[in-house]
């Protein structure tokens, strides 16, 4: 067989041993960016990125895996939330503000919430709601602003169940080889 055979026989492989998940996660990934964009603009005309991103960070074409992502996101996410809002309220502006909270967030969603699944979201919010306070001329814009920010990325979480809930019944996963590569986690070899 020649060399460029037989690179393309272990990726056709590949492609098979898993299920496609591959090919899953991109369909899911697609569903989704449409569904969240095109229902942003329609209600909100906004910027839709914060909500797909959180879709995409939040889906997996294995249920299980993606419910865990989903309920680690979520109350992460509300971890970070609260946090960030409760330094942009109390006290004026300080350089070490910032780093505290985010400081705060990872202490508090490694040792008070402790849901690893996620854990990284808690400091992302909390830098979300105060960068937004920051970039605001008064204290209510910037909280109001932070909590659309917020609601955009748990719209986009539950887009991104939604998505992989209706895909799962419309194709089944027929084995469960182990977290999807796209995942962030590495599954060993099952030969």
């Amino acid at each position: 067989m020649s060399a460029p055979g037989a690179r393309r026989r272990p990726v056709l492989e590949r492609l098979l041993e898993d299920d496609l998940l591959g090919v899953r996660f991109a369909l899911n990934v697609f569903i989704g960016t449409t569904l969240v964009w095109l229902i942003l603009r329609a209600i909100s005309d906004t910027n839709p990125i914060w909500a797909i991103a959180s879709m995409i960070a939040a889906s997996d074409p294995q249920v299980k895996q993606a419910m865990r992502t989903f309920w680690g996101r979520i109350i992460n996410a509300l971890v970070g939330c609260a946090i960030g809002l409760t330094f942009v309220v109390v006290g004026g502006w300080n350089p070490v503000k910032l780093p505290l909270a985010l400081a705060l967030a990872v202490l508090c969603s490694s040792y008070v919430v402790r849901v690893q699944t996620m854990w990284r979201q808690a400091p992302i919010t909390a830098a979300i709601v105060i960068a937004s306070d920051l970039t605001r001329h008064s204290k209510v814009t910037g909280i109001e602003h932070g909590l659309h920010k917020v609601a955009e990325v748990i719209f986009g979480c539950v887009m991104g169940l939604l998505v992989i809930l209706a895909m799962s019944r419309i194709w089944p996963v027929k084995s469960t080889p182990g977290p999807h590569p796209a995942s962030g986690a590495h599954r060993s070899p099952t030969r």
